[in-house]
């Protein structure tokens, strides 16, 4: 067990852990670490505690200071930069005709780097456009193409359910999204009612599907056998959350289907939820 500290670095990015150094930290508080870029501000999201080795990714760095009044000033004077940063890298990037989407602008704490994020639908030489910032920042400059959904993260925005971006409040990292899960969960394959507003699958499909899988372990799935009180037939429709089955009897293939619980059904014989290759071939854009 090693006692560590969380930092999160962006308001909702990803948290990094770090030696405390012997010093008591509540959440909230704002401290200076060594990163991978250089020496940086973060916020403390875990306070101090141990946890297993395993969990760790080391070498484990340890804290430098809690900040003080002078490194929030800094910090503060940071994002006034950025703002400016922004227009002018707009600039540049029109007098050089480049077809790229400014998305963010950040300066790294020690002011030793400013990283410029962007997105474009191919590759992008900006090589002349690196020379002409660094001559105007007289530091070092780093382009970085981004994603959709990491545009979306930083943007932020509403979202189809009309409330804020799940990724620009509160998922810190993106996980792998799948048709399957959409289908698992019975939803349309409707490429405007399971994407969201970055154009990829829904964030919230990934978080849910635990709930579903579940319940899949124990309802019918469409195409299933079954036998219920009033004899077999096949599963035509299901509501895993109601737990409702529509059944077409065999008695009765041309009548109405009749409706049961699913605690009223003894399956027979399971389907299985596939993806067809059409399918994929069709929605793969969106993962």
């Amino acid at each position: 067990m090693t006692e560590v500290i969380g930092v999160r670095f962006k308001e909702v990015g990803k948290v990094y852990f770090f030696d405390p150094d012997n010093n008591k930290l509540d959440v909230g508080d704002m401290v200076i670490v060594e990163t991978a870029r250089g020496i940086e501000c973060g916020e403390v999201t875990i306070a101090n505690r141990e946890i297993d080795d395993e969990n760790i990714v080391y070498p484990l760095k340890k804290l430098i200071r809690k900040a003080t009044p002078e490194d929030l000033e800094c910090l503060k004077a940071n994002k006034e930069k950025e703002k400016k940063a922004f227009d002018i890298c707009l600039a540049k990037i029109e007098e050089h005709g480049l077809d790229m989407k400014l998305v963010d602008v950040e300066y790294t704490f020690d002011n030793n780097k400013v990283l410029f994020y962007f997105t474009s639908d191919g590759r992008v030489d900006f090589r002349a456009l690196v020379k002409d910032l660094a001559a105007i920042f007289r530091t070092r400059i780093e382009l970085r193409q981004i994603g959709v959904r990491d545009e979306a993260k930083m943007i932020g925005g509403l979202g189809v359910c009309g409330r804020p971006f799940c990724c620009g409040t509160f998922l810190g990292e993106f996980q792998p999204v799948s048709i399957k899960m959409a289908k698992e969960q019975g939803l349309s394959l409707s490429p405007v009612k399971i994407s969201g507003t970055c154009g990829r699958l829904m964030c919230c499909l990934k978080y849910e599907q635990e709930a579903y899988t579940d319940l899949l372990r124990t309802t019918p799935k469409i195409g299933a056998i079954v036998n219920t009180p009033e004899g077999k037939g096949v599963v035509i429709d299901q509501n895993l959350l109601t737990g409702w089955l529509k059944v077409q009897m065999n008695r009765s293939p041309d009548a109405a289907p009749m409706v049961f619980n699913v605690s009223q059904v003894k399956v027979i014989k399971d389907a299985q939820i596939r993806v067809e290759r059409e399918e994929l071939e069709e929605f793969k854009g969106l993962e």
